[in-house]
């Protein structure tokens, strides 16, 4: 049953991603002074779910430099409207308020780390 509380969101580890919805997306995302990736995915999505867990294995890796964050699209219409997801997985990159890279479909485990570096390493104070 681990597996599936896991994939549900129901239980995580420290630096895994959040879930969130469109009434907390404003103060946990744009708000915050770490970068933050979002994962737009729909629960019956199999690439979604592959996605979500390369985010689970790599984003304890990042604890106190980035933030991780879950977003169904189907539960938060608004936000998925707001941000034009048209396809999942969508992973955008938010820096200060402003989404600054979005990158549409599966992306494999090594530029999936390469691309958080990438946002980590030029980040204020990072």
């Amino acid at each position: 049953m681990g597996f599936i509380k896991r994939l549900l969101g129901l239980e995580q580890r420290p630096g895994e991603p959040k879930p969130i919805t469109e009434e907390l997306f404003d103060r946990q995302v744009l708000r915050n002074p770490l970068p933050c990736f979002v994962d737009f995915y729909n629960l019956w999505c199999s690439s979604c779910q592959v996605m979500g867990g390369l985010l689970n294995e790599v984003g304890p890796q990042f604890i106190g430099k980035a933030d991780f964050f879950k977003i169904d699209v189907n539960k938060n219409p608004g936000i998925a409207e707001k941000y034009q997801i048209r396809s999942v997985p969508t992973l955008i990159v938010f820096k200060q308020g402003s989404a600054v890279e979005r990158h549409v479909g599966l992306l494999p485990l090594n530029p999936l780390k390469e691309l958080i570096e990438s946002h980590i390493d030029g980040s204020a104070g990072g």
